[in-house]
């Protein structure tokens, strides 16, 4: 049975693109067949994987202008294919507004091929619009990562509260797989704080794999390489290799 999961946070800058490419890169090192989804107008996945956002996108997929299989592109890992994002995604809050059941048409353009993959795995934009709402409709799991930052856990609130809606009025099947802190250095007051903090609100939603401030992982994507083939003995690489197990253990 395939693995549907989102990479969730309305806020932008916190190492939710990085989290998606990176942990559908080892996954798909593990030998699971892989399917990454770019939803993000900024199509900063599709950079991180050396896609090109002007054939077919997740844009084309999701109003039906093409099937996914006619979007997919090869990514430098074996077993990993992506769909791309970019620019039409930015208007299709207002595209499908009036249309009826719009909060499931990724869920109905997905459901073909879903039966192909072990792992589909999509990068969410930075807020709550349509295109979140959709995602959330499709998948089983949601990865939230967080930075160790003042507001944390204001942010998470907001995120949590649409979680439990979608769960109730839409998608009875979404949970929470958990939440990942990102940049984290140990050495910093304020990221042990909000550690702590947030294992006594959500004691079973915390992942153990912290990932670090590390200038390899920020340089990865600008070559379009996931950090196990742009640096694999990085300390980025060896926790993001440390998530994907930890992943593996909560859905399989």
């Amino acid at each position: 049975m395939v693995k549907k999961i989102i990479v969730s946070n309305q806020k932008g800058g916190v190492g939710k693109t990085t989290t998606a490419v990176n942990l559908g890169a080892f996954l798909a090192q593990m030998g699971k067949k892989v399917l990454l989804i770019d939803l993000d107008s900024q199509g900063n996945l599709s950079s991180a994987v050396s896609a090109d956002v002007k054939g077919n996108t997740s844009y084309d997929v999701m109003v039906g202008k093409c099937t996914p299989q006619e979007a997919y592109q090869e990514s430098p890992v074996r077993n990993l294919t992506t769909i791309a994002g970019g620019i039409n995604l930015a208007g299709l809050n207002v595209e499908l507004v009036n249309e009826l059941a719009r909060e499931f048409f990724l869920k109905n353009a997905l459901a073909p091929i879903e039966k192909d993959w072990d792992y589909i795995i999509a990068d969410c934009p930075p807020s709550l619009g349509l295109v979140t709402i959709n995602a959330m409709c499709w998948a089983e799991h949601i990865i939230i990562p967080l930075q160790c930052e003042y507001f944390a856990m204001e942010g998470l609130s907001l995120l949590m509260r649409t979680i439990n809606n979608v769960k109730k009025q839409l998608n009875p099947h979404l949970e929470i797989l958990g939440i990942l802190f990102t940049m984290f250095s140990v050495r910093t007051r304020l990221a042990n704080e909000v550690v702590e903090d947030v294992t006594n609100y959500f004691p079973d939603k915390v992942f153990e794999t912290k990932i670090p401030r590390n200038v390899r992982l920020s340089e990865a994507p600008s070559h379009g390489l996931p950090i196990n083939i742009y640096d694999r003995s990085s300390a980025g690489a060896e926790s993001y290799a440390l998530f994907a197990e930890e992943v593996v253990k909560r859905v399989e």
